[in-house]
């Protein structure tokens, strides 16, 4: 895996001075009260404040107070006027815009395209305090308000739509929704080595346009830097005429047959081997364009499974897709966090409850996971009906053992509410705790789209033994009278442990 720096290694901006607010400003009479005059960097959700770790406004709001940013949030703006936009005033930095924690168009609609009654992240679970397509209208009106500040999008629904992709509620094939935001940056999956770099180079001066290089982010472009080599996805990938019923799973050889020309003759994709090259790192594979995949569904699902093929951090290259007279380039995946970086993270200095502006009003969405404990990041299921690998990555991180109990000590001590009962120790998948490849080396070659499909990896470690000494630790814990979980379980995995299946059933 590729070495980078810790992300509480950098040097501190000079704002650390002013030290770590009690909760991040939604307000100037917060900011006022703080002896602030501006912020450093506001962030645009379409979520209410939470301040809690299973909120990424907070989550990324308190990493760059944890730097020494000033950090200021607008949450829920009404997108109807640029008048909520600028109630913070322009920010030194950059305005971070995301949906919130669910795509606004799940968030608004049934699958049925029915709208919904209500909304879990809003006070009260009132609907309707957010646009269709949030990301993008938010990002409007940010340009409108303070059009030279630099913006960045991320989040679910930046991060899935970071290339053509087909959307439910229109059913066609819409563009990246980086041209359609018109922003300078967009960082996708989990974005904190991202955004901090990011953050670090604005304080030292570097124009916007001028961070090319960041893993875990995209940006527009009109032309290929000098140095690159460019690889057309079919080199990668093939799709060829349908000879058999084939396993997406499977890495077939070598195919020389071409696309079929027959309109409306079945085609499928076909994994052709890769062409080596002796610097992947200077390597981009281009996908095909935009209205290449709009028009052809073969095409769509060749670039589909690029996509997929390129997200490992060990080995994944950089993607082209062109739209227009431009191009959208995707750097390669961010390197995940370490487990004394996700504990850092998830030990900052949360309030774990909404901010005091909404007063004692329901939100539902906190309210589900307010007692509950995130202890991994990723999926390496690969299942094809889910996002996980392509937001979060299929490389799982876990945090320690000691950094879980007292995150749990901190639910005891300061969450109104609780009685007794960790409503979770989950993650993605319940059961992924501390499960790894037996070798780095193998995990960074590996090209493989699951671990578990259609056979669990020899190389997997699939040892329970971490995950139920921390139940057990979890339940002995003062106060804690049940532990309960809440997140899926993988059952191809838990039958390789007995034992885990008694503890999980027992108690």
């Amino acid at each position: 895996m590729k070495t980078v720096p810790d992300i509480f290694s950098y040097r501190k901006y000079w704002a650390r001075r002013f030290g770590t607010a009690p909760v991040l400003p939604m307000s100037r009479e917060e900011m006022g009260a703080l002896g602030w005059d501006s912020c450093d960097v506001i962030i645009v959700t379409g979520d209410a404040y939470v301040d809690h770790p299973s909120f990424g406004m907070a989550l990324i709001g308190r990493l760059l107070e944890a730097q020494g940013f000033r950090v200021g949030i607008i949450a829920q703006p009404d997108w109807r006027s640029t008048e909520d936009f600028l109630k913070l005033g322009p920010p030194n930095l950059f305005f971070g815009i995301t949906a919130g924690n669910m795509d606004s168009m799940v968030n608004r609609y049934t699958s049925d395209r029915r709208i919904r009654s209500d909304d879990a992240y809003t006070p009260g679970g009132e609907a309707g305090r957010r646009p269709d397509r949030a990301v993008i209208v938010y990002a409007q009106r940010v340009r409108e308000a303070c059009g030279d500040k630099p913006i960045i999008i991320g989040g679910i629904e930046s991060s899935l739509r970071r290339i053509a992709h087909y959307d439910y509620w229109s059913d066609k094939v819409r563009r990246s929704i980086l041209p359609d935001a018109k922003a300078d940056l967009l960082v996708y999956g989990n974005a904190e080595r991202a955004l901090v770099e990011i953050a670090h180079r604005l304080a030292r001066g570097t124009p916007v346009g001028e961070i090319r290089d960041v893993r875990g982010t995209a940006y527009m472009t009109s032309c290929i830097p000098d140095g690159w080599m460019v690889m057309d996805a079919s080199t990668v990938d093939r799709p060829v005429r349908v000879e058999t019923c084939t396993n997406p799973y499977h890495a077939a050889g070598v195919c020389d047959k071409t696309v079929s020309e027959k309109e409306g003759e079945a085609v499928a994709i076909h994994f052709s081997g890769l062409k080596k090259h002796v610097n992947r790192d200077r390597t981009v594979i281009r996908l095909p364009s935009y209205n290449q995949v709009a028009r052809d569904k073969v095409r769509y699902a060749h670039a589909s499974r690029i996509f997929h093929l390129e997200t490992n951090p060990g080995n994944a290259r950089a993607l082209i897709q062109q739209h227009g007279r431009r191009f959208v380039w995707l750097n390669p995946p961010p390197v995940p966090l370490t487990t004394s970086e996700l504990d850092r993270l998830h030990e900052l200095p949360y309030t774990r409850r909404p901010h005091p502006a909404y007063g004692g009003a329901r939100i539902p969405a906190w309210e589900m996971i307010r007692f509950s404990v995130n202890i991994t990041r990723g999926c390496f299921g690969g299942c094809t009906f889910c996002s996980i690998t392509e937001h979060e990555g299929r490389i799982i991180q876990s945090r320690s053992e000691d950094s879980i109990i007292r995150e749990i000590e901190a639910i005891r001590d300061q969450v109104p509410g609780f009685t007794g009962h960790i409503s979770d120790l989950g993650g993605p998948t319940a059961n992924m705790y501390r499960l790894k490849c037996r070798s780095e080396a193998i995990e960074s070659a590996c090209r493989r789209l699951s671990c578990v499909f259609p056979d669990i990896c020899g190389n997997l470690k699939t040892d329970h033994g971490p995950l139920i000494s921390l139940y057990r630790r979890a339940r002995r814990v003062r106060g804690v009278k049940k532990v309960l979980i809440a997140s899926g379980v993988r059952y191809d995995l838990a039958i390789r442990s007995p034992e885990y299946v008694r503890e999980l059933v027992t108690h």
